[in-house]
């Protein structure tokens, strides 16, 4: 089984450093190291930054790859409508368990990520500014990054900055999630849809984008636009950092030129030379069949046309022997228990999905292919954030990749391979407080010799039972995360037939 990824792992340079410079020499650049490597940031305007994002064409680098351009726009022109100060907010808030560039970031360069943020904080005028983290390691460094720069959270500052912390979970990544936070309110995905440009952190206009965002703000910043488009394409200039793990030795960060070649830096990470399929954009991406993967590059617009998804930047080739569908379904069962429980599109939907796409793997035929392709569809577009659209994404995508696979599953006896795990999960999230580590990670399981399928715990813990066609219940393959574990112990009270409980893996 694939261990979850550390906190910082390795990093590799392909082409120029930009982002990665000086890491060589250093474990954490601080203050005084930063300014060796990248000298001191330079003071532009509103309208001197906003152009040179517009020219150098960058886009938000959490997956939604906006113009930064027409947020800096959007804020300064509500900013001055309105009369009011606004905020920056950095999203480094990374619970996608395949990405960690921007932990690495604000781990071993948090200085670039704050030229980037303190660079637009004083174009626009903005009084807060705010570190979304989700990780120790993060969350130490950036609190040094501040004290060495003399930022703090005290009163009477032209720039006050301060750190939140969230909990490590997929949700934790969205833009709406984190300012709730910030404001002191559950870590969440409110119901209603805004735009944080017109009203954001505290109510005022908000600039917020992802950790990589920034630092590409503050090198564009120091190198100029023609410069900073000396690498990179035409559309999409610049580097670019990606997570890449999965079929390889071990994972890494990557940083390389826009526009390279996948099989390149699949072949620099010494990944499987002949994986069945790569996915792209993580677990709100989209996969890509063998052949297609070996002739993409990466860039936004190259993996879009050929049916993946940059995304996140998370990059995860998988070997041939293992189950394709196996992985697939271990990790939609993972993303059907990180729903909020906040809409039913979510909070039922992704379950379903996730039984749907077991029926599959099981030899449930056509009916069961075209129930998974149903529950998918009916998710889509209908969701408080864009969960329900990923994780979607993720499972349909697979439909396409893995062909051979799915038709050996659909109109055979299976593919006869185990599934391995090699799309990394993070054991600690699915550990009870207390039970995490040495003691082990819970489980639910069920005792067949009283269980009398009265389907009480699949109503309510529906992401992780469900009604299986025989009436009795299915057990999600995954263990027991901690938001969970309070529903999962009301489950096995409940059960009429004390058939429910909570088994410890050791």
């Amino acid at each position: 089984m694939s261990a979850p990824l550390p906190d910082v792992p390795g990093v590799l340079t392909l082409g120029p450093a930009r982002l990665t410079a000086g890491f060589e020499a250093a474990a954490r650049l601080d203050r005084r190291t930063h300014l060796a490597v990248h000298g001191t940031a330079p003071q532009l305007t509103e309208a001197q930054l906003t152009s040179l994002a517009e020219t150098v064409a960058l886009r938000g680098r959490g997956g939604a790859a906006f113009p930064l351009a027409r947020k800096l726009r959007a804020v300064g022109a509500t900013a001055r409508r309105r009369g009011a100060r606004p905020a920056v907010v950095v999203n480094g808030c990374e619970g996608e368990p395949a990405c960690r560039k921007d932990s690495v970031l604000l781990a071993r360069a948090p200085h670039l990520v704050l030229d980037g943020a303190v660079l637009a904080a004083e174009a626009l005028g903005a009084g807060i500014l705010v570190v979304g983290v989700t990780r120790a390691a993060a969350e130490t460094s950036v609190r040094d990054a501040l004290a060495e720069r003399g930022l703090s959270d005290r009163r009477g500052r032209t720039l006050r900055a301060r750190v939140v912390r969230l909990p490590e979970r997929l949700v934790s990544g969205e833009s709406s999630a984190l300012l709730r936070a910030a404001d002191g309110g559950p870590p969440l995905p409110p119901g209603r849809h805004g735009r944080a440009s017109d009203e954001g952190l505290g109510g005022a206009p908000t600039l917020l984008s992802n950790t990589e965002t920034y630092a590409q703000l503050a090198l564009a910043a120091r190198l100029g636009a023609s410069r900073y488009a000396a690498v990179g394409t035409a559309a999409e200039p610049g580097t670019v950092l990606l997570t890449v793990s999965g079929a390889v030795p071990g994972p890494r960060v990557v940083e390389a030129p826009g526009g390279v070649p996948l099989a390149h830096v699949l072949r620099m990470c010494d990944a499987d030379p002949a994986p069945q399929g790569v996915l792209t954009g993580g677990y709100h991406g989209a996969w890509l069949d063998a052949t297609t993967a070996s002739g993409a590059v990466v860039s936004h617009e190259a993996l879009a046309a050929c049916g993946g998804a940059l995304g996140s930047g998370a990059v995860l080739p998988l070997p041939a022997d293992t189950c394709p569908l196996g992985e697939v379904l271990r990790v939609a069962h993972w993303l059907a228990a990180e729903s909020t429980g906040q809409c039913g599109p979510c909070r039922l939907g992704l379950p379903t999905v996730a039984g749907a796409l077991a029926d599959v793997v099981a030899g449930g035929g056509r009916s069961a292919l075209e129930a998974l392709r149903e529950a998918a569809g009916a998710v889509r577009g209908r969701g408080a954030c864009g969960h329900p659209d990923g994780a979607a994404r993720f499972t349909l995508s697979a439909l396409s990749a893995f062909t051979d696979d799915l038709a050996a599953h659909v109109l055979g006896g299976g593919c006869g391979r185990g599934t391995a795990g090699v799309l990394p999960l993070p054991a600690a999230d699915a550990a009870a407080p207390g039970a995490g580590g040495a003691q082990g990670v819970e489980r639910l399981a069920v005792d067949w010799t009283l269980c009398e399928g009265h389907g009480l715990c699949a109503g309510l813990l529906p992401q992780l039972v469900r009604v299986g066609p025989d009436g009795y219940p299915a057990l999600a393959d995954t263990g027991v995360p901690a938001h969970l574990r309070g529903r999962a112990l009301r489950a096995v009270r409940r059960c009429p037939a004390l058939a429910l409980r909570l088994d410890k893996e050791r």
